[in-house]
């Protein structure tokens, strides 16, 4: 819905320039010195008419240079770890895990943590950005009642960073491009029809290398799968991730990495009408969307360890690697239908009401070349291929909108105003694309979580290459039910004397049947007794489905909630000076917080128990309970005496400030590694809460070496039951 200027008849340019530099800037908590910033925004613009009163053009070019300083914190093992010297008692470090630690993971510079096993290692690295915009538009009127425009817009743009040890600089490179058409024809001064076209590709290259720091990345003396290089560390408690080196197959990329390519066709046509007192709008859309996908993710293969104890001693929980075989590139393919009609009714003078309905409908997504694969059932030994992927729930897609503005008083200075819609969350491409690579047979994945001690680096591979359960496999919800948000909000304004307007509101939502992914399905079973979830012993525990090693997908049944009172207050311009004060009091919660891609945020789970959202219900990752925002501009006085050059270079000026301030976000604090069993490679097990004094309160504000009461938490008696935090 962006708007492009257009052109006029007289030729008309500008030039201008933004700098930026860390001059007046503060370092953060981590912070050793003010990290340097340089931020440069130049561009142009030019337009005019081509054919006087006819043809217009407006062309305009943006360009970004910057550079910007950022901390990188990791938490590293501590020399006396790597000995075998830990708090726990000391044990006898792997000469594997030994030459693994000393090539890629670098040793403290900063302060050691807790019970001096791990310590904080940090550097000043600079993120580098470059960005160029540009955009063209022509107009060119047929007639009185005809006129047609085209537009085009390109942004391409990269980042460069280090990664979290300083191995290697990483880049992002996208590249956008956007075509749109329009025509426009009038009837007559009330009924006017639009029609347009559009094409948007938008290209996203992630996981790409710059420059190589650490020659070791690309030595394949140290890979976990024949032929390629050194892979990841993950999930070691305490201990920050290690993300692998490059891919041998395509050397200027890393382990993980992912190309998408997305093509986006749309036609529509609007219509609006001014009948009396009805203003009416109504049209329809449609939408082709293509999401091509390259994923690279895991191609060196990925070990985690349930303790920084297990590392050492080379006892990983599991293993996720890539056979080395090539990759495709996938092809999600589907169709959007779009209707609607609105219409604002000028009910009286001081009250208008909107009403309208919308139809969304989109087919089932298909796979280019076929290449989807699924389980019927969770416990099926053999995937299905081919489509349907599931059945349509998106048929009866009615969407209700309706809101009014209401001026009781008729005096301007009153405003209430409220509304309810309902708004359907369509299951899109990018829903699936994390999922259809990694199906069987069309997946190269393979996945184990019983692994022998000595399995890193190479063994683990060797012992499931030829193992036809450890295979990936991928199960989506086969009748998924409507997925859609209802909103809602009712608000009231008033003008005081001296141009203060405040506004006080509630807003609302409630989302239904959303999304929620599971990275893994395939996980041991509890059983439900009266004290909770009781897990099999190790010995004799099963995973869902043998037939697999991982079993990822969708489900829909995601709910949220969220409510919250508003209020801003605004000063109008008076001698120079605006102000606006904005506070807001809410509470969201829901069942699952993450995106469908995966967890948006650290405080997140990965693997919830999917059968019982009971488990999974609680703060929202995101929830902020309170955030209060202000700002401030004030048009500093111009000089009323001297020369016109004094004049021009001191007036003119703005002085602006911004202030905000806001509670923290919730989280879970879980136990490391697999305590349960669950044989999951992700794993969300809380611990119990200890009651007595000193433990009112989980946390110690304003500690942040000691942020968390661990004292005040304990493991589960028995062991395999799961904890209530």
């Amino acid at each position: 819905n962006a708007v492009t200027r257009s052109g006029t008849n007289a030729f008309h340019g500008s030039v201008y320039e933004f700098l930026r530099n860390s001059a007046l800037d503060a370092r953060n908590f981590f912070d050793a010195g003010i990290p340097p910033f340089k931020r440069n925004q130049f561009g142009g613009s030019l337009g005019g008419a081509l054919r006087k009163d006819r043809t217009f053009v407006f062309g305009d070019y943006e360009g970004l240079r910057q550079s910007l300083g950022i901390t990188q914190v990791s938490t590293v093992p501590a020399a006396a770890a790597r000995r075998g010297v830990l708090s726990t008692g000391s044990v006898v470090v792997d000469p594997s895990i030994s030459r693994f630690l000393q090539a890629f993971y670098p040793l403290p510079n900063g302060p050691l943590l807790g019970s001096g096993d791990t310590g904080i290692f940090s550097f000043a690295g600079q993120q580098v950005t470059t960005e160029n915009y540009i955009t063209t538009k022509v107009d060119h009127r047929l007639s009185e009642q005809d006129s047609i425009s085209g537009t085009f817009m390109r942004d391409n743009s990269k980042v460069v960073q280090p990664d979290a040890f300083d191995e290697l600089l990483a880049n992002v490179v996208s590249r956008r491009q956007v075509v749109t058409l329009h025509e426009q024809h009038m009837f007559n001064p009330k009924f006017l029809n639009a029609a347009r076209f559009g094409f948007n590709r938008a290209v996203a290259v992630e996981g790409g290398v710059s420059n190589v720091i650490n020659p070791l990345l690309a030595d394949a003396a140290f890979g976990f799968i024949p032929r390629q290089f050194v892979g990841e560390i993950q999930a070691v408690p305490g201990v920050t991730n290690f993300t692998g080196g490059l891919n041998a197959q395509r050397p200027d990329t890393r382990t993980s990495s992912r190309n998408v390519f997305w093509n986006s066709f749309q036609g529509a046509d609007d219509i609006f009408l001014i009948k009396g007192v009805h203003a009416l709008q109504f049209g329809a859309l449609i939408e082709r969307m293509q999401d091509n996908l390259l994923l690279t993710s895991r191609t060196n293969g990925v070990f985690k360890f349930s303790s920084l104890s297990d590392l050492l001693t080379n006892r990983p929980r599991n293993f996720v690697g890539l056979l080395p075989v090539p990759i495709p590139t996938f092809g999600i393919r589907q169709t959007l239908f779009g209707t609607y009609v609105q219409d604002d009714i000028r009910v009286l003078k001081n009250l208008t009401i909107n009403a309208g309905l919308r139809y969304e409908m989109g087919t089932v997504p298909t796979e280019a070349h076929g290449r989807l694969s699924y389980l019927l059932h969770l416990t099926d030994a053999v995937p299905q291929v081919g489509s349907p992927y599931f059945s349509n729930p998106t048929l009866h897609n009615f969407e209700p909108r309706v809101g009014f503005a209401w001026n009781p008083f008729a005096d301007a200075k009153t405003a209430i105003r409220g509304g309810f819609g309902i708004f359907d969350v369509l299951p899109l491409p990018y829903t699936f694309t994390l999922i259809a690579p990694f199906s069987a047979p069309f997946s190269n994945r393979i996945f184990g979580d019983v692994l022998p001690p000595g399995s890193f680096p190479t063994g683990a591979y060797l012992g499931l290459a030829s193992d036809s359960t450890a295979a990936s496999a991928s199960y989506l919800e086969r009748a998924p039910k409507r997925s859609y948000v209802m909103q809602w909000n009712l608000s009231a304004s008033r003008e005081f004397p001296a141009g203060v307007v405040l506004t006080l509101g509630y807003v609302g939502s409630r989302g239904v049947h959303q999304p929620f992914r599971v990275d893994n399905f395939n996980m041991v079973l509890p059983a439900f007794t009266s004290a909770g979830y009781v897990f099999p012993p190790a010995s004799s525990s099963q995973k869902l489905n043998p037939n697999f090693g991982r079993v990822t997908g969708m489900l829909w049944q995601a709910n949220s909630f969220y409510n919250a009172l508003q209020m801003v207050i605004t000063k109008r311009v008076s001698h120079g000076v605006q102000v606006r004060g904005a506070y807001t009091w809410g509470k969201s919660i829901d069942t699952l917080s993450a995106t469908v891609a995966d967890d948006a945020f650290p405080n997140g789970l990965l693997n919830p128990l999917f059968f019982d959202q009971r488990t999974t219900r609680g703060l929202s990752d995101f929830d902020v309970r309170q955030i209060f925002a202000s700002n401030f501009t004030w048009e500093l006085p111009a000089p009323k005496m001297g020369s016109r050059l004094t004049q021009w270079a001191f007036g003119g000026w703005q002085l602006g400030g911004i202030y905000r301030a806001s509670t923290g976000q919730p989280f879970t604090p879980l136990l490391g590694g697999d305590p349960l069993g669950m044989k999951l490679d992700e794993t969300n097990e809380p611990p119990n809460r200890v009651i007595g004094p000193g433990c009112e309160a989980l946390t110690n504000p304003g500690n942040p070496n000691h942020y968390i009461k661990t004292q005040c938490l304990s493991f589960p008696n028995p062991a395999n039951l799961r904890g209530k935090v």
